[in-house]
């Protein structure tokens, strides 16, 4: 088969860049190794930038976020055994951030993929990238044990991490960035009321804390962990136990506890990519970048990636023009590394390192207590929380 453009990965760099093509008529096909089921499954953060929602608000997909999702004007930095309000909405010039789980936006871009009868290839085995540095690139894969393959114009890798798309480069053709945190997060998702109407982000002695909620009936909390935790160490009374202990004493009070639906540790990790376009194939996503989610980034650089990679390949065939195309990834690495540089930062700040002692818990409540009354440095981290400009 022969198609214009041939997306790997159907999370939700794919489908959205799968929407933006398919809105400028653009013909894509998407090949995903996993289920669609799996792909649903995966639990994520869902923490959105202005610029996030006006870009499903432009593909007309933005009818339940706006009636489900939970828009936040500020968020809440805590400690000392007190809580400090940043107010986004007033310090970044009016923007907010919107609350709506990543699971949500993959159901709703996989639904109007499906009505408007653009083909998926979930369960695909064997997915490899070929000839993407020649004009004639292709995607081979098995499916219903039958070889496949696609030829196209170009390839969008949005295959995460450990996909085919950057490991089909040639090591010499690509440089990596990484840094490999010494800690974990052990995330808990539960049907109880969150602690607060905002997140509430906690240095404590013990480590950090997050409370955060997917709606206002379910919570998403986390504690910092040790790396070679397991599951099997933390029960959840175990878990709420200790998430009250480095929580203030009103957040503490308030806390409701109940059964987990899920329960998680994460490794934290930064890490990009250089450069992210190779010949005609392009690497969007957490296939070129990672960033901990302390900054909430890793769902908006995608999104702001497949903006920049849809504008450019819609140029290509409706303009005739490469111009895009050639500054794509100057254009996404500008802002991948400052999405980055917060994201360090912000981690930096809030967790406990188990190298840095006494010394560095100070250091850390020196700079918590400048940040929350600076107006410049709280304006600072407001604009970057809420989300740079492309």
């Amino acid at each position: 088969m022969r198609v214009q453009v041939v997306i790997v990965g159907a999370g939700p760099a794919g489908l959205l860049l799968g929407a933006l093509l398919h809105q400028a008529g653009v013909e894509a096909l998407i090949v995903e190794q996993r289920s669609a089921d799996y792909v649903l499954g995966r639990i994520r953060a869902g923490v959105l930038e202005q610029g996030t929602v006006d870009l499903l608000d432009q593909l007309g997909l933005g009818a339940r976020l706006h009636a489900e999702g939970l828009v936040h004007a500020g968020i809440e930095l805590s400690f000392g055994g007190r809580r400090h309000r940043i107010d986004l909405h007033k310090l970044s010039g009016g923007k907010n951030v919107t609350v709506y789980g990543q699971t949500e936006i993959t159901r709703d871009l996989m639904l109007a993929r499906s009505r408007s009868g653009q083909r998926t290839v979930y369960d695909a085995d064997q997915v490899s990238v070929h000839d993407f540095e020649t004009n004639k690139p292709s995607v081979r894969w098995v499916e219903g044990g039958q070889a496949q393959r696609a030829e196209c114009d170009f390839i969008a890798g949005c295959d995460g991490y450990h996909g085919v798309s950057r490991a089909s480069v040639a090591p010499g053709a690509i440089q990596t960035f990484e840094r490999v945190y010494p800690f974990g997060w052990l995330g808990v998702l539960s049907e109880t009321p969150p602690v607060s109407h905002e997140l509430i982000y906690t240095n404590h002695e013990r480590g950090f804390a997050l409370c955060s909620m997917r709606s206002m009936t379910r919570s998403r909390n986390y504690v910092q962990c040790a790396l070679d935790d397991s599951l099997a160490q933390w029960s959840d009374d175990a878990f709420w136990d200790e998430l009250r202990r480095r929580l203030d004493p009103q957040a503490a009070e308030s806390l409701v506890t109940g059964p987990s639906i899920e329960k998680s540790i994460a490794p934290l990790r930064s890490f990009v990519a250089e450069p992210m376009r190779f010949g005609r194939l392009f690497l969007a996503g957490d296939a070129a970048h990672i960033v901990p989610p302390t900054g909430a980034k890793g769902l908006n650089l995608a999104a702001s990636d497949v903006r920049l990679l849809s504008a450019a390949l819609i140029e290509h065939y409706q303009d005739k023009s490469d111009a895009g195309i050639d500054a794509y990834s100057q254009r996404c690495l500008r802002r991948v590394w400052r999405a980055e540089r917060f994201s360090w930062w912000l981690t930096s700040l809030l967790h406990k390192f188990p190298d840095t002692g006494a010394f560095g818990q100070k250091m850390q409540a020196a700079e918590l207590d400048y940040l929350v009354h600076s107006v410049a440095a709280s304006t600072a981290l407001a604009e970057n929380y809420v989300g740079l400009p492309l």
